[in-house]
């Protein structure tokens, strides 16, 4: 577990989710670590992302961007915002408390929270990230450090 701190003011926190043993599935603590830009705090919270709950609540962030692998029947790195009401369906998740406890608890300390997701390839056991996965990986840290959250599709039912 590990985090980067930019020394001005936090106004936002990236925290990366993910099991790097098994390949793809540890996109978002990759994206975690290899991002940093001014005004953010990045967090690469690997399988267990209640652990940084209080730096979450005692920075209260404008904004919280959680980013983990997901499966959302899409081309394999293709990447969405995942609506809260998605979220809370139970479908995504596999960390010790579900993300939509997470997500749930930490919105009221954040004004914004925004859960991105990445579709990933099979799950391989040491079988380093997919060519889509670490393109992905590429275009997020580039849309997060032009501040164009925006731009990326929100996944549809």
């Amino acid at each position: 577990m590990s985090h980067k701190k930019d020394k001005s003011k936090v106004e936002k926190i990236l925290m990366g989710i993910g099991n790097e043993l098994k390949g793809d599935e540890g996109i978002g603590n990759i994206i975690a670590r290899e991002f940093s830009s001014k005004g953010w705090l990045s967090l690469a919270c690997e399988t267990v992302p209640e652990n940084f709950i209080g730096i979450v609540k005692k920075r209260r962030p404008k904004m919280l961007v959680i980013v983990d692998a997901a499966n959302m029947s899409l081309p394999v790195g293709e990447f969405r915002i995942i609506p809260k009401d998605m979220l809370l369906s139970n479908a995504f998740g596999t960390h010790g408390i579900p993300l939509k406890y997470i997500v749930s608890y930490l919105e009221r300390y954040v004004e914004k929270i925004v859960f991105i997701g990445i579709q990933i390839g099979e799950i391989k056991l040491k079988g380093g990230i997919s060519p889509e996965v670490k393109e992905a990986k590429e275009k997020l840290i580039d849309i997060l450090k032009r501040d164009e959250i925006e731009t990326i599709k929100t996944l549809s039912y």
